[in-house]
């Protein structure tokens, strides 16, 4: 994946970097019986009011169903296309199975067509290859990391992203993820060895408000500019810095409060993220 700036013909590419999509498949259309319809919401729930702001409009788009489990054991699969998914930002894979069913996967960087990949505890270790963390030697570039024993990949699916195995100890292995975090994972959960491909995504520059529109996020308004009935930031004589600490419109806090209360899953988490060792 590379990227590819634009020469300042118009203002919306005056600065605008965008990726060059070289390694997708050229000329294919998303696999039809893999992908479903999305209602969208406009940040709406079932009574109408809005609970996620600055959301709506947007292109339309099908949703892409994504192997996270990759529980299809000891059958091999061949890379038949690599493909831009508008749901995310990582680019997912098509599999077609030796037996000959098709599934998507997140693409890892280095996964071309034609490459041959296989679920299973004997596998290689090399990218696109799903196995147990405990067959995983020390040192591996995992990501798709379930949190439970077959439940599915929930961690390091986004682009760019991997998680490196620390340590081994009994049923549980040592993960250090991308936010810094060294977590606790047990050692039957799977993964897939290398890191999430798209690893540019973090350099794109959209250029202009309008592609920002098309992605359904509407602009958001700061606090400072608002009334005060609107916003406890809102008010002042000309413009204001807040003169408190930023927060929500409902008075939380938004830099820097702890909003973690998940004290179930305190154990797992060995070191925090950003804080020193």
């Amino acid at each position: 994946m590379g990227l590819r700036p634009h020469n300042a013909t118009t203002p919306g590419s005056r600065g605008r970097v965008a990726p060059d999509f070289a390694e997708l498949s050229q000329g294919n259309r998303p696999e039809k019986t893999l992908t479903a319809a999305i209602s969208r919401t406009g940040g709406r729930n079932n009574n109408g009011r809005i609970t996620s702001r600055f959301r709506g409009g947007g292109h339309k788009r099908r949703f892409r169903l994504i192997d996270f489990r990759r529980n299809k054991l000891g059958v091999p699969a061949t890379v038949a296309t690599v493909e831009y998914d508008p749901n995310r930002t990582a680019r997912i894979a098509l599999l077609h199975y030796a037996d000959g069913e098709k599934r998507y996967i997140l693409c890892p960087d280095g996964l071309k067509v034609g490459d041959v990949i296989v679920s299973s505890r004997n596998a290689d270790i090399k990218p696109g290859n799903n196995l147990p963390l405990r067959f995983m030697p020390l040192g591996t570039t995992v990501h798709n990391i379930e949190l439970k024993i077959s439940g599915g990949a929930q961690i390091c699916r986004s682009a760019g992203t991997g998680a490196q195995v620390m340590a081994k100890e009994g049923d549980w292995g040592q993960l250090r993820l991308p936010s810094g975090e060294t977590r606790r994972i047990h050692l039957e959960c799977r993964a897939t060895v290398g890191q999430v491909g798209n690893i540019e995504h973090g350099s794109v520059h959209v250029g202009k408000a309008g592609r920002t529109r098309w992605k359904g996020r509407r602009p958001h308004n700061r606090g400072v500019t608002m009334n005060p009935v609107d916003h406890p930031m809102g008010g002042g004589e000309g413009r204001s810095s807040g003169g408190r600490h930023p927060c929500s419109p409902w008075g939380q806090l938004s830099k820097g409060l702890k909003t973690r209360q998940n004290k179930r899953t305190d154990a797992m988490i060995i070191k925090h993220r950003g804080k020193k060792a």
